[in-house]
């Protein structure tokens, strides 16, 4: 059972929310919640877990408890990593609300081999669909394109493009540059977009237990690259604040970007906070 730092008044928010476009909160590590102007509410890596301690050390508070969740009409999971796709996070939700669960095979796998949702929570087959690059699917007043991500520590990462009439949000999961987000940036006007970024640090190898150079997210560098090529109006940098060892001040984020056309500004979330598109 999760234990939330915070009560229920995270999700309450969410419901008694009424946007005048979509309203965006952020869960921590790469976790967010979006909410149309008509009450369609997805949520993207929604992750509530504490890592493996002393291994991986959550330095966040847990935002929620997934029972509390009362609304939702789909998770989006974009690659198989624990703090992306995470039975104990996210089942409840599904089964509390009926939710769809979107994800890649290989987060599927997760879900269905690694630790058999489908067993331990009363949940349904037809709640589950893959998808892979090149998809769209429609999610009330989303419509939601399934791109490229490229996490060289991933089996099959994806990103995900939300279009709304109010505007365009992305998530790349925990991307690092790729040449073909120039083609992604062309083709969509991408009004928010979000990167993983981090420091790198030395966190214990899982075979030897020995501290190891590890390199998670992007640089400040290569974040700005990634959000340049994307052409993103609003670049959001998340998963900076999860990990002990791995934190980075986004701030300097700022200096990296201010010669470039794209990103048009920089916007800083902590965990809890809304955005809107």
């Amino acid at each position: 059972m999760i234990h939330s730092d915070w009560d229920d008044w995270l999700p309450r928010a969410v419901e008694s929310a009424d946007p005048e476009t979509v309203a965006i909160w952020y869960l921590g590590c790469n976790g967010f919640i979006l909410k149309g102007s008509e009450g369609t509410t997805v949520a993207i890596d929604p992750y509530l877990g504490t890592g493996d301690p002393p291994r991986t050390v959550r330095m966040i508070p847990v935002p929620f408890a997934p029972e509390d969740v009362a609304e939702m009409d789909a998770v989006f999971a974009t690659h198989e990593h624990t703090d992306h796709t995470h039975g104990p996070s996210q089942a409840p939700i599904l089964e509390t609300t009926g939710a769809s669960f979107y994800a890649p095979d290989d987060s599927l796998a997760v879900a269905f081999d690694d630790e058999a949702w489908l067993d331990e929570y009363d949940l349904t087959e037809e709640q589950f669909t893959e998808v892979t690059e090149g998809d769209t699917v429609e999610v009330g007043e989303f419509t939601v394109h399934v791109e490229i991500s490229h996490d060289p520590d991933s089996t099959h990462p994806v990103s995900y493009v939300f279009e709304h009439d109010s505007g365009t949000f992305f998530h790349g999961g925990d991307t690092k540059p790729h040449d073909d987000f120039d083609d992604v940036g062309e083709r969509y006007d991408i009004d928010l977009g979000v990167l993983a970024f981090g420091a790198i640090g030395n966190i214990d190898d899982k075979q030897t237990g020995e501290p190891k150079r590890t390199r998670w997210y992007s640089t400040e560098n290569e974040a700005v690259e990634a959000a340049s090529a994307l052409q993103f109006d609003r670049f959001l940098p998340s998963h900076w604040d999860m990990w002990k060892g791995l934190t980075a001040d986004p701030k300097v984020l700022h200096h990296h970007a201010r010669s470039y056309a794209y990103p048009e500004s920089l916007e800083i979330a902590e965990i809890g906070d809304r955005v809107d598109l």
